[in-house]
């Protein structure tokens, strides 16, 4: 009777040692893991695991292999993920739950720690499902970026040139393009924000940049892509800006997208974007040639978008584009500015200047009065 009384004693000593030494254990992974959940918030943190860190986070993520290893979902959707350039594990980790391609964005930084990806994923496209294990998502973020190919989209164009310049890269068919520029498919604040009569058109918001595009991303991706990237590049100071121009968003980007197609030395930029809001404060029409060139539209017999313009069609092409022939600015932006020429309009420079003239070696005159610009034009 004592032999059992002793053995069942020494069972008992044992299971609680087993659980003391456990409960230290699973109290030091329990700190660990916090701090590594601390350091992953910082902003470009990095961590360099020692032996006994990895051991330790391995003995975590051992704990939780069962939430690593299924899939959130059933879906085979294929779901394509781009990385930005220089965004952060968090970052990625947070899109991927609200994409529900992952259930838990702290468990897969702490899995991309562990694997010493945190720092090491790549910019670019992936094609991702909802029946992915995290292991799985983890390993074709590391492998598995889709073929890409890289398409400049430069300053100036208007919507149909860069459905054509896409199309010859092999990439959206141009009618699939514009129609989706003309749609309504798209949902963001910055689009709901344009007036009642404004075109339905998307011109002026398809950020010109240099683009890495999957070869099978489609005109719907394109479009979201340079949407995005409007959205993160014309940042809420820049709007508050124009506001305190006395311009709504949408109306300083259609001025920019004039100065964009007037100015070809950077430093006029501010200067021309002056003439026009000078004008438009004195209620002055803009006379602007590419409003012109815009609503005429595509030229046949050049085979371009931005025909020459004689001064006998300055006040007869027959469009609500043409500032020759209507007040104020015109319907919606002509083109997709860039960045120089949006602060322009938003930063103009202090000037009197009504009228400017091209010399023809890409730079222009400047005049206050109509005076002084005939002057300008007998001498150029």
């Amino acid at each position: 009777m004592k032999g059992t009384r002793r053995t069942i004693g020494r069972i008992v000593l044992f299971l609680v040692a087993v659980g003391v030494m456990v409960g230290v254990a699973g109290g030091i992974v329990w700190f660990f893991v916090r701090q590594m959940r601390a350091a992953a918030l910082q902003p470009g943190a990095e961590v360099d695991l020692s032996s006994l860190e990895r051991t330790l986070l391995g003995f975590y993520l051992n704990l939780r292999r069962n939430d690593i290893e299924t899939p959130p979902s059933g879906s085979t959707q294929q779901v394509e993920f781009t990385i930005q350039p220089g965004e952060s594990a968090a970052a990625i980790a947070s899109r991927l739950e609200r994409l529900g391609i992952i259930r838990d964005a702290e468990l897969f930084r702490l899995l991309l720690r562990y694997w010493g990806l945190d720092q090491q994923l790549e910019a670019g496209d992936y094609a991702l499902t909802g029946n992915m294990p995290m292991s799985e998502v983890v390993t074709q973020l590391r492998h598995g970026r889709l073929q890409a190919k890289t398409v400049t989209i430069r300053e100036g164009l208007r919507a149909e040139e860069v459905a054509y310049l896409l199309a010859s890269e092999g990439l959206a068919g141009q009618e699939e393009f514009i129609g989706l520029v003309r749609g309504d498919a798209f949902q963001y604040d910055f689009l709901r924000d344009r007036p009642a009569t404004a075109p339905h058109s998307l011109e002026g918001f398809l950020f010109p940049d240099t683009y890495q595009f999957a070869v099978t991303a489609s005109a719907t991706q394109i479009i979201d892509a340079m949407l995005q990237n409007f959205d993160r590049r014309v940042t809420i100071e820049m709007r508050q800006q124009a506001l305190d121009e006395g311009l709504t968003l949408y109306q300083a980007l259609t001025l920019a997208s004039i100065v964009e197609r007037e100015a070809v030395l950077a430093e006029e930029r501010p200067i021309i974007a002056s003439v026009y809001l000078n004008r438009l404060r004195k209620g002055i029409y803009l006379e602007s040639d590419p409003t012109v060139q815009y609503g005429k539209g595509y030229d046949a017999a050049t085979g371009r978008w931005w025909p020459h313009i004689s001064m006998g069609e300055l006040r007869t092409v027959d469009s609500p584009y043409n500032t020759y022939i209507h007040p104020g600015l015109p319907p919606g932006p002509i083109c997709s500015p860039g960045l120089a020429s949006i602060q322009a309009v938003l930063q103009p420079a202090e000037t009197n200047y009504l009228f400017f003239l091209a010399k023809g070696d890409g730079s222009h005159v400047f005049a206050e009065t109509f005076e002084e610009h005939l002057q300008n034009q007998a001498k150029y």
